[in-house]
């Protein structure tokens, strides 16, 4: 494989606790809670009540995207356009026009979990149930399909590399920036805009309510909601939003005098084969060591040179698992265990953005040196009070030289990627 180095050189987001980076690094700092309380869950008997909505896009979509555009764009594409955008200007690029020439050497990687199934649900499904299909218009299928997000960026941006939307459940994030790494590092394009985007919406969220996984305890504090690693927690928060990357080249960054936030080391993705402890809904631990290990294999790392892990951590009985994973595949006690943080204590579960949210969150702790607090964990699970000095609940100021970021999803499905702060 080509010694080809791969960094980070722009990013955009949208989340449920700030838009745009800079607000979005203060929120991470703050400890800044992204979720509220809607009556709609209430008035459809939703047992959870709250959710991560971004605030503020109503207004914001306007100075993006034209009255003719936004005409064909729910919420997932919103969140993926604006973001994508962000992150192609804060890469150091000018927006491209319509008769512009194509970017050949750029591509993109955009996941979703369930995006378009606002659309489908509310306006396809009941018109061709009551006979008007034709009145559904030519904008259904770009709404509906899986790479609507991707799609969406590809074309705003001109870009003619590969551009192509993956769906791994939770880790699809997470997954979108490795495959996106080794698309680089093998020489396939100088630049991939990767991550993650999903809607906002009461039919997205539903099947998660019936499965009785999504928190209901809080629905009368939503700031407390979010629980990851809580003894009281009683399920994850749903959120929603977009958080895109700009892997680059590190010969096409330096050419262009781009600035740059994090170099990728490497990463790995697997599946625990729903064998042993695994199923479509529960992680083989057997393969989330080794997609640790692989990982780390990688990146040409070893266990004691990370200092940060970025969690999965959702705030569902998981989280204990998770760490005795992490503790094996690095065969260190929990003394010696890195940092940890859970970004999803402020925004909630993002589903399919969830790992580029996170990568995004990750990438400006290294880059910026310092280490977000995880809210809402005062009450550390019993099995996880043995960790309790490395698990961060305040924001601290700390220079990261290597940190892990990890996703798991259903279908028994992991990744694992390492940022480490960039260094000439």
């Amino acid at each position: 494989m080509p010694n080809t180095r791969v960094v980070i050189t722009g990013m955009g987001v949208v989340a449920s606790n700030a838009l745009g980076l800079p607000a979005y690094e203060a929120a991470l700092r703050e400890g800044l809670s992204g979720i509220r309380y809607y009556d709609k869950l209430k008035d459809l008997k939703f047992g959870c009540q709250v959710g991560g909505i971004p605030q503020g896009i109503e207004e914001l979509k306007k100075t993006y995207f034209s009255e003719d555009r936004l005409l064909a764009m729910n919420s997932s594409m919103l969140y993926a356009g604006i973001a994508g955008l962000d992150c192609w200007r804060d890469a150091g690029f000018s927006d491209p026009q319509e008769n512009d020439s194509i970017d050949w050497d750029t591509g993109a990687i955009i996941g979703t979990g369930i995006g378009g199934a606002d659309t489908m649900c509310e306006i396809v499904a009941p018109q061709v149930t009551a006979g008007n299909v034709r009145r559904l218009g030519s904008s259904m299928v770009e709404q509906t399909m899986a790479s609507s997000v991707s799609a969406l960026v590809g074309g705003l941006l001109g870009l003619g590399g590969q551009v192509t939307t993956n769906s791994s459940a939770c880790s699809t994030g997470t997954e979108a920036v490795i495959n996106a790494y080794y698309h680089i590092k093998e020489g396939r394009s100088l630049r991939m805009l990767a991550g993650g985007a999903e809607g906002s919406s009461h039919f997205i969220w539903g099947c998660f309510d019936s499965m009785r996984v999504l928190g209901r305890g809080f629905n009368d504090r939503p700031e407390q909601a979010s629980r990851p690693m809580s003894a009281s927690t009683g399920g994850f928060i749903p959120g929603s939003g977009s958080g895109i990357l700009m892997l680059e080249s590190l010969e096409s960054a330096l050419s262009r005098g781009a600035k740059i936030y994090a170099e990728v080391r490497g990463g790995h993705i697997n599946s625990g084969g729903q064998r042993g402890k695994g199923s479509m809904t529960s992680p083989n631990p057997v393969g989330v060591q080794r997609c640790i290990k692989d990982a780390m294999e990688s990146a040409g790392v070893q266990p004691s040179d990370i200092d940060v892990i970025n969690g999965h951590l959702t705030g569902t009985m998981a989280d204990p698992l998770e760490f005795e994973n992490w503790s094996a595949a690095l065969g260190c006690s929990a003394d010696q265990f890195p940092l940890i943080n859970s970004t999803k204590s402020m925004i909630g579960h993002a589903l399919g953005a969830a790992g580029g949210l996170e990568c995004v969150a990750s990438v400006l702790q290294v880059s910026h040196g310092f280490v977000h607090g995880s809210i809402n964990c005062e009450d550390l699970h019993p099995s996880l009070v043995p960790y309790h000095k490395s698990i961060v609940q305040k924001t601290i100021d700390h220079e990261t030289r290597l940190l892990a970021k990890a996703s798991f999803g259903f279908g028994d499905v992991n990744a694992c990627v390492f940022f480490q702060k960039w260094t000439r």
